[in-house]
């Protein structure tokens, strides 16, 4: 939890995948201020790391609080008014902020452009919403939408876990030293189409052995489910033939994958020759 000198923050709700959280800030009745923001901890360059957030007990980051919405202040209710208002009330409120909040700064430009930039510094993405739109309680409406600046490479399929249509989840890895290395279970991106497609494929290369120089996985894994000894029993291994171009967030420092999503399938490729390249 952050607080200043005064103690007067206070987390609510956490929402696990964005980390987003609604905030109130309680100070002296009847001043009550309500807003969203974002914890981040931030790397050598300045940039949000998910990573460094969660190994913040251990590692020295600096860690923030990043206000971009005020949605009460002072007993006013705001919701009702547009955005571009509530980032005046916001950044009337953060003038002088106490050392861990800071004001989200907002980026005004083209969409590519923005997006070009942000994928230059190495960043997740952006949040992009309508300056008129009013605050919707409990709704995703579409005045606001996210885009990422999503990494994308080869990586080899090693096995599935079986499911509707053939499999739940591709077992996807990357050679190293000429040993395939496992890097994550790939669930997201598939349609029952495409696989109707890629399962005859796997099957006709099914093998006993698993060829995973890196599995099993010995503890709980902090990105996802350990893949086990025990969780290896649910899996069925083929040859490391067949690649797919898969794209995702970042690797992590366990050398994972990071919400990671199918494209397609690569058969132009060299399994023996697919390597990490970022």
């Amino acid at each position: 939890m952050i607080a200043d000198e005064r103690n007067c923050l206070r987390a609510g709700a956490a929402e696990q995948a964005g980390l987003e959280l609604r905030i109130g800030w309680v100070c002296a009745e009847p001043d009550r201020q309500e807003r969203f923001g974002e914890v981040v901890a931030l790397d050598s360059q300045g940039r949000p790391s998910f990573q460094l957030l969660q190994n913040s007990e251990s590692a020295a980051s600096p860690i923030f609080f990043y206000a971009f919405d005020l949605l009460h202040r002072d007993g006013r209710d705001l919701t009702s008014l547009p955005l571009a208002e509530r980032r005046e009330e916001l950044a009337a409120l953060l003038a002088n902020p106490p050392a861990p909040i800071r004001l989200s700064a907002l980026l005004t430009g083209a969409t590519d452009h923005i997006l070009e930039a942000v994928q230059q510094f190495g960043l997740e993405g952006v949040v992009g919403k309508r300056a008129d739109s009013r605050y919707e309680p409990g709704e995703r409406s579409g005045a606001w939408i996210k885009l990422r600046t999503n990494r994308q490479q080869e990586f080899v399929i090693g096995g599935y876990t079986p499911g509707s249509r053939g499999f739940d989840s591709l077992i996807i890895g990357v050679y190293e030293k000429r040993r395939l290395h496992y890097a994550a279970k790939l669930r997201n991106g598939f349609v029952p189409r495409t696989r109707d497609a890629i399962f005859p494929a796997l099957k006709k290369l099914h093998t006993s052995a698993c060829p995973f120089a890196n599995l099993p996985e010995e503890k709980r894994a902090r990105w996802g489910e350990a893949l086990t000894a025990e969780k290896m029993k649910e899996c069925r291994w083929i040859k490391p033939h067949l690649v797919c171009q898969v794209a995702f967030v970042e690797w992590t420092d366990g050398n994972k994958l990071r919400h990671c999503t199918f494209v397609a399938m690569r058969d132009d490729k060299v399994a023996s020759q697919v390597v990490r390249e970022t």
